[in-house]
């Protein structure tokens, strides 16, 4: 009979190379039995059999499984690409083996758990400056200080570069003037005393510092006849003296920190935008025109000279800050808010800081951005609103104006004659504010800050009612009165939704009329022949907007039972009158 599997006699091996059971070969490997015959099965590990005892009698040398150990491992290695790998590298004991294993694991794992730390590290990084959980407010440590506490309107602030004079037009004689003062001297002087008509745009940054500080700068508008004007910068020193043409043909203008460059745009179409390299005016091509329809002001130089940045859109509602090279090119959009945005300022490099409304169209308040990360943040959440901002050229000094909402109501009469027309007397209220009034049949609808939000409030007899509140709510506009004074409609902001309502005139069966439309301005009740009797048909609200001046008519005509000598009925004149506002440090 044959043997199977057998390389050579058991005679001619040793006794001490000799494993004689699968135990043996088992303990010899450091493997299992189960293990150790599947290796034999399936990968050829050689193991001999007696021939006349049982089948499950085998016996096995040392040095056989040694050697097809090493071949084992070669053909493993080049299985895995270990080519180069030397032969004495590959030359193991079945021990050696399985420690070699067991060790690479181990520093395999010693290398890997510090590349995961790290990656996970850099993860949380990206995701914290990505949320800004590391932005500290640039105004935190900053001391408020008042500078003006004078009656009239205090606007367009300006600061010199190296913040020891401001700049602001008051209308404290009488009139709207340019006036400076020394910080902490707290003397006023006027500079222009009337003979400069014509000072105030919101829209732009009308006044400014030469940048030695020598003059104070600011924008005219001279009308030539009824149909044309000539906008210019002019100059008047900061000491006193005569004004005098500064930058001839141009709307706004800034020098770069070491008064080298100055960057402005002219009244043309798209604000065009030039750089210029030492002299006041140059005559190359603009670096930049806004595109049809939009405007782009309040060019700011970046401290570096790398940006100018600008404000650009359609005001003065649906305004944002972009930058552009100083040669040119694209411009990058810096904020998204899409409303009312002016007086930008930079800190530093980086920290923008600038007037904004929120998206309901409250304020503007104080905001601040990080130029590359260009996630706003909001400042200031007092009730105060602010006008203008102004900073010195490192940063470290701010002026602002700022307007508290105390808002009255006013009334006077008129007749026929200018002899008839009596003082104006302000309208008792039991809210602290009021704005918007409207005339009802024997009753005066207003609205009024309550807490967190704006609320429509009825007067009559004397008395005066709360008939609606919105917490977080913005009414915009005015209420409207149906001609039989049964309705009222009215349009808020809330929640970023704009909502047009509709209520009876004692204020119950308040209800959202609309809350799809991009309302703006007033609502307005209209009368109809088929008007059903409990409900008055409200149309679209037109697209004017609220009242932004200081003193605005809002009503002009009230039912009376006066009558003048004529026997025609008298007229009032009711109007909103906000008196404060005030230049601060900050």
């Amino acid at each position: 009979m044959g043997e199977s599997s057998l390389s050579s006699s058991p005679s001619e091996r040793l006794v001490e190379d000799r494993l004689d059971s699968w135990k043996e070969v088992a303990a010899y490997l450091k493997r299992d039995v189960k293990t150790v015959q599947r290796w034999e099965k399936r990968e050829g590990m050689p193991v001999h059999r007696h021939v006349h005892d049982k089948i499950g009698s085998v016996y096995a040398s040392r040095a056989e499984l040694d050697a097809w150990a090493r071949g084992r491992n070669l053909r493993a290695a080049e299985d895995n690409g270990i080519n180069n790998a030397s032969s004495a590298d590959l030359v193991l004991q079945p021990t050696s083996l399985i420690s070699t294993w067991t060790s690479r694991a181990r520093w395999r794992l010693v290398f890997l758990l510090p590349a995961m730390a790290v990656a996970l590290a850099i993860v949380a990084i990206l995701w914290l400056q990505r949320t800004e959980h590391f932005w500290r407010n640039p105004l935190a440590n900053a001391r408020f200080q008042t500078v003006t506490d004078f009656e009239g309107l205090q606007e367009a602030a300006a600061v010199s570069r190296d913040g020891h004079f401001v700049a602001f037009l008051s209308d404290r004689d009488g009139r709207m003037d340019v006036w400076v003062t020394q910080v902490g001297s707290g003397e006023f002087h006027n500079l222009t005393h009337g003979r400069a008509p014509s000072l105030a745009n919101p829209s732009i940054r009308t006044l400014g510092f030469s940048p030695d500080g020598s003059l104070v700068t600011f924008w005219v508008r001279k009308q030539n006849n009824a149909s044309s004007s000539d906008i210019s910068v002019w100059a008047v020193p900061t000491l006193g003296g005569e004004p005098r043409p500064y930058l001839e043909g141009v709307a706004e203008f800034d020098w770069s920190r070491d008064g080298t460059r100055l960057v402005y745009h002219t009244p043309g179409p798209g604000d065009p935008l030039f750089v210029s390299d030492g002299g006041l005016r140059s005559a190359e091509r603009p670096i930049f025109t806004a595109p049809a329809g939009l405007h782009a002001h309040f060019p700011l130089w970046s401290p570096d000279k790398a940006f100018i940045y600008f404000v650009q859109g359609v005001p003065p509602d649906n305004l944002d800050i972009w930058r552009i090279r100083p040669a040119g090119g694209t411009p990058e959009r810096i904020t998204s808010h899409n409303g009312r945005v002016t007086y930008p300022v930079l800190l530093n490099r980086r920290a923008l800081v600038y007037l904004a409304t929120e998206p309901d169209g409250s304020g503007p308040w104080l905001y601040s951005v990080d130029v590359e990360r260009r996630i706003p943040h909001r400042l200031t959440y007092d009730l105060e609103q602010y006008t203008s901002l102004a900073a010195s050229a490192d940063g470290r000094r701010l002026v602002a104006t700022r307007t508290a909402p105390d808002r009255t109501l006013w009334r006077m009469r008129i007749a026929d004659s200018s002899a008839g027309v009596s003082e104006a007397e302000q309208i008792p209220l039991t809210t602290s504010r009021g704005f918007s009034p409207r005339l009802g049949p024997n009753y005066l609808l207003y609205v009024s800050e309550t807490g967190t939000g704006e609320g429509i409030w009825k007067l009559a007899n004397g008395i005066s009612t709360e008939l609606w509140r919105g917490e977080g709510a913005r009414v915009f506009g005015g209420p409207a009165i149906s001609p039989d004074g049964r309705y009222i409609a009215f349009s808020i902001r809330q929640h970023g939704q704009t909502l047009l309502y509709a209520m009876q005139a004692d204020g119950t069966n308040a209800r959202v009329v609309a809350d799809s439309l991009d309302l703006q301005g007033d609502p307005a009740c209209r009368p109809t022949a088929n008007r059903s009797p409990r409900r008055s048909p409200i149309t679209a609200p037109h697209t004017s907007f609220a009242y932004r001046s200081t003193v605005v008519p809002l009503l002009l005509l009230s039912r009376s039972t006066q009558s003048n000598p004529r026997g025609r009925p008298m007229a009032a004149l009711l109007f909103t009158r906000d008196l404060t506002s005030a230049l601060h440090f900050l």
